[in-house]
């Protein structure tokens, strides 16, 4: 659901600001209330670098770069704070491994809807060892980007995709990898023909760069 007011969190509760796959309601717990917005003084990008953990599907031993978010006074970057159950937190944690938790400002995150927000929130960063850009080692999954543009589809339209694209630093320094027919990603979603004819168009407006493997 979208513009839930959320103004106090119960002991049971947490609340998080997603900025890349979290955006995408179809990868998140059932039962989340995501609430489209800004947050203020963070700058996403293309700037996390690791290897699929064993036993994780085809991801496992391989290289990918994922988004990460760096803080940068005067930045804005559209994304979605998601309302969660507690216990679905180790989930979460075990989700971005490779991230560590940031407490964000109050105020910071500015929802569409205009309601108040609670204090105690937080997003995940990536961990200094993982925080490099991606190259053909690590590059961007095709079936990654996907997800997390279909997510900003859904709350945004358009509008979302433009957006997305401009304040994601990275595009052209960071090769995608062509997986959308097989994909590694364990989450990857199905697009229609017309979005994904969108967003490929939309990526070579920044002249994204493609791998094939």
């Amino acid at each position: 659901m979208i513009g839930i007011p959320v103004t106090d969190l119960t002991q049971d509760q947490i609340c998080y600001f997603g900025y890349g796959s979290l955006v995408n309601e179809e990868t998140l717990p059932t039962g989340t209330t995501v609430i489209a917005g800004q947050l203020s003084g963070w700058k996403r990008e293309w700037r996390g670098c690791s290897k699929g953990k064993e036993g994780n599907g085809r991801m496992s031993g391989v290289g990918v770069c994922a988004l990460g978010v760096r803080r940068e006074e005067g930045s804005v970057i559209r994304g979605a704070m998601v309302l969660d159950t507690k216990a679905n937190l180790p989930a979460l944690d075990k989700r971005e491994w490779h991230y560590s938790r940031k407490s964000l400002t109050e105020g910071s995150f500015v929802p569409d809807c205009g309601r108040q927000m609670p204090a105690d929130t937080f997003l995940y960063q990536v961990q200094d060892q993982y925080a490099h850009w991606g190259n053909d080692e690590h590059p961007i999954l095709q079936s990654y980007a996907d997800c997390v543009m279909a997510g900003f589809y859904r709350l945004w339209g358009q509008e979302g995709l433009e957006h997305f694209v401009e304040t994601t630093d990275g595009w052209d320094r960071v090769p995608i990898l062509k997986d959308r027919e097989d994909p590694y990603y364990p989450r990857a979603i199905v697009l229609s023909n017309e979005l994904a004819a969108t967003i490929d168009d939309l990526l070579k407006s920044v002249n994204a760069q493609y791998l094939n493997r």
